[in-house]
């Protein structure tokens, strides 16, 4: 951005944005009640969700990953979570459903299968096999179904919050790179604190919390909330950074595979998000620093050489975005402090 300041949010009515970023304030508060102590975390599935994308929790058992889909499909009026837990004997029409013969009219009837429900939640994907995995695909990144030949939408909002196990690795399928491009981010709720987890046993010593939670954003205001993120600004000099940082991701010796475009799309639509979460009408560099390893690291592939190390994961990422920061320096300053 130039230094002539920060922009004024673009938005067809006044206050268009700042009614957004409360709508999106309420659905946090919401979520927090239920899952304590995880405010960045659910800060940054809330963008997501924003921008109609999907996640990608990778964490062991017992970290609130199904309460916090349960959560965010009680928050919102007239909308349906349903889980779907992955063995390997699941199969891709267990997904998607299909078409049942129907002995009094003669023909075949499709029957819906899980995946069309609003906050679908996959537990443990890479359990499933891969004609499984890759049953979700088109679901994903087209919100649709196609079945028998014939194409069926999915409900809107639909939103895929899906798990994995990092610690048990047997019996598993590792998802192929195209199945990982489809989740917006990658990130972990990992374990409580001490004050929040005794005040998570606290609260269920008469019931569960989500007993007592009740819907807080209406269709229409979810919807005013999804089409307000295409309105936040993106200066023209952030929007080619962003570009440069996952070009340079292609060039690392370290990276077998760097990201591709959909990296650049999805970093961004984050960077949008994440600002209108926070109460911005404008993308800043900081938006984009912060979401280099939730929204890129699962894009592209480490060498040999570099898995080989010694370096925990973090430590590793932490690297591979300072290298790339090296080969895209921040343009600085990109605009003076808003007025």
């Amino acid at each position: 951005m130039s230094a002539r300041g920060a922009p004024s949010a673009q938005a067809d009515e006044p206050g268009e944005l700042s009614a957004a970023t409360k709508i999106a304030g309420t659905l946090l508060a919401n979520l927090e009640q239920v899952v304590l102590g995880k405010a960045d975390v659910l800060r940054l599935v809330v963008a997501a969700f924003s921008a109609r994308g999907h996640v990608l929790l990778e964490d062991v058992p017992g970290t609130a990953k199904t309460m916090l889909a349960r959560a965010l499909a009680a928050s919102v009026e007239d909308t349906e979570a349903v889980r779907i837990q992955c063995t390997p004997d699941l199969q891709p029409t267990d997904v998607t459903g299909l078409s049942v013969w129907d002995p009094p009219s003669r023909r075949f009837e499709f029957r819906p299968g899980p995946v069309f429900a609003n906050v679908v939640l996959v537990d443990e994907i890479n359990r499933a096999l891969p004609k499984a995995q890759s049953a979700l695909l088109e679901a994903m990144a087209e919100r649709q179904v196609t079945v028998d030949g014939v194409t069926r939408p999915l409900p809107a909002p639909f939103f895929v919050i899906a798990t994995e196990n990092p610690i048990e690795l047997d019996g598993t399928f590792p998802l192929p790179e195209a199945q990982l491009d489809r989740f917006l981010v990658r990130t972990s709720l990992g374990y409580p604190g001490l004050d929040e987890e005794i005040r998570i046993v606290e609260g269920q010593v008469h019931g569960h919390p989500l007993d007592s939670l009740r819907p807080v954003v209406s269709r229409d205001e979810l919807a005013q909330l999804l089409a307000a993120v295409e309105r936040v600004y993106v200066d023209p000099l952030l929007r080619g950074w962003i570009v440069e940082i996952v070009r340079a991701t292609r060039e690392l010796a370290e990276l077998e595979v760097g990201a591709s475009v959909r990296g650049s799309l999805a970093l961004d639509r984050m960077a949008r998000a994440v600002a209108l979460v926070e109460g911005r009408g404008y993308a800043t560099p900081d938006d984009v620093e912060r979401l280099f390893v939730p929204v890129l690291a699962h894009r592209f592939v480490p060498s040999a050489e570099t898995l080989a190390s010694s370096e925990t994961r973090s430590e590793l990422l932490q690297r591979i975005q300072a290298r790339c920061l090296e080969r895209a320096p921040r343009p600085a300053p990109l605009w003076d402090a808003p007025e």
